[in-house]
């Protein structure tokens, strides 16, 4: 029973209402028998609360879009290459994806066959399309479409879970875990502050990613769309997690311009307050890894000056401004925000291991170290700010190492190889 639960776990549930809505959590620590203390590591599933929210920006009257083809091709992906034999895993918190709308949609990019698209049910959880283009379906189509545009020949497996932290994480261990799929890349465009999660939530989160990491499987996440607040009114810097994991590749967001079929301009996204802007800074939780040890990531602005893993990574257009060109619920629209990116670099990853004929698995290393000396391979973005941070020469806290050029990034990790955790 829930009080036999309560019992055996020291803990207090309430119920409260937000939004209408009634949710069940708790409050006060967990509790565990000692003998436990060093095997248990999170008890998940008191709280149904949401865990996380979308991080898309649907524009509302965009002056250039681009289809996610066209964005592949500023960024040079390699054209030889589209993901065949690769399994792209997205985990979605709700909402779901009408086939007709897919196959009208990547009909009318002209990429024939269509990707094969299949949906995974993970705690009862299930492909639920709400028939709102402004709602969650707007996240589930958007992931499909960028990455099923750009490696149409991967698979793409849509893994449906609630969106509570327990569902969450399930949802993630079933993707790196499912023998029959194989996903060698994972892309999440959900998250939140990282001072909204509880520390067990977090450690629960990074084991798992560590261990995606051990099998060499990337974990592309998308860094948050509201600047370095993350959206929080409360004067400090934030940093979205599960982005500032250090075993996730976090993406940032950019505002891209092109011209005569190359980029002409590509500064930080930042569109604050109205469009938003491109999450990153300096984690609070993580502690800086030692593969950024020489990237110059600055201390946090905030009090202390925790010298924390630095966020994002990478980048890609993000902007709804200049947005991606997608069909959602039987509606044309034009959507930015991180969630774009995840998927975008989810896809070039497919790419690059369909072409390395391995898995470049766990990124990060490589990434910091010969790839971002490799000429080329990453676009150094320059100009701009998200807020508390500025965008500089090498590494920076708004865009990472950049936009990639996916050839001379191919070429860098033939070189280099990858890491495992």
């Amino acid at each position: 029973t829930v009080q036999q639960m309560c019992d055996a776990f020291k803990v207090d549930l309430a119920r409260y209402e937000y939004l209408g809505r009634t949710y069940r959590c708790r409050t006060g620590a967990i509790y565990v028998p000692a003998q436990l203390a060093g095997i248990v590591t999170a008890v998940l599933g008191f709280d149904n609360s949401p865990a996380a929210r979308p991080h898309y920006r649907v524009a509302q009257a965009a002056a250039v879009s681009y289809t996610p083809v066209q964005v592949a091709q500023l960024y040079k992906f390699p054209a030889n290459l589209n993901g065949s034999g690769e399994a792209i895993a997205i985990i979605e918190l709700g909402g779901g994806y009408n086939p007709a709308d897919l196959k009208a949609y990547f009909s009318q990019l002209g990429i024939a066959p269509a990707p094969s698209v299949s949906a995974v049910s993970v705690g009862g959880a299930s492909n639920s399309p709400t028939g709102d283009p402004n709602g969650p379906d707007a996240e589930v189509m958007l992931d499909i479409e960028v990455s099923g545009s750009v490696a149409p020949g991967a698979s793409i497996v849509v893994y449906f879970a609630d969106n509570t932290s327990a569902g969450f994480l399930n949802a993630i261990n079933t993707a790196i875990h499912d023998t029959q799929h194989k996903p060698s890349v994972v892309s999440i465009s959900w998250g939140g502050p990282e001072s909204s999660w509880a520390a067990q939530d977090q450690t629960a989160f990074n084991n798992a990613f560590q261990s995606a990491g051990a099998l060499g499987i990337t974990i592309c996440i998308a860094s948050g769309d509201g600047g370095s607040s993350d959206g929080v009114s409360d004067g400090l810097a934030h940093v979205d997690f599960p982005s500032s994991s250090p075993y996730a590749l976090a993406c940032g967001g950019t505002s891209l311009s092109a011209s005569g079929g190359g980029i002409a301009k590509e500064v930080v996204w930042d569109d604050q307050p109205d469009d938003g802007a491109g999450g990153g800074g300096v984690s609070a939780v993580f502690p800086l890894p030692s593969w950024q040890a020489k990237a110059d990531v600055p201390v946090s602005v905030n009090p202390g000056s925790f010298r924390g893993r630095g966020v994002p990574d990478v980048a890609g257009d993000a902007d709804p401004n200049t947005g991606y060109q997608v069909r959602v619920d039987g509606s044309n629209a034009v959507i930015g925000g991180t969630s774009a990116v995840a998927p975008l670099w989810a896809g070039l990853i497919a790419c690059l291991n369909q072409g390395l004929g391995r898995p470049v698995g766990y990124l990060n290393p490589s990434l910091y170290g010969q790839v971002s000396s490799h000429a080329g391979a990453l676009r150094d973005i320059t100009a701009g700010t998200n807020g508390s941070y500025k965008a500089a020469a090498g590494w920076d806290a708004c865009t990472g190492w950049g936009s990639p050029d996916g050839g001379v990034l191919l070429s860098a990790l033939g070189a280099t190889g990858s890491q495992v955790a």
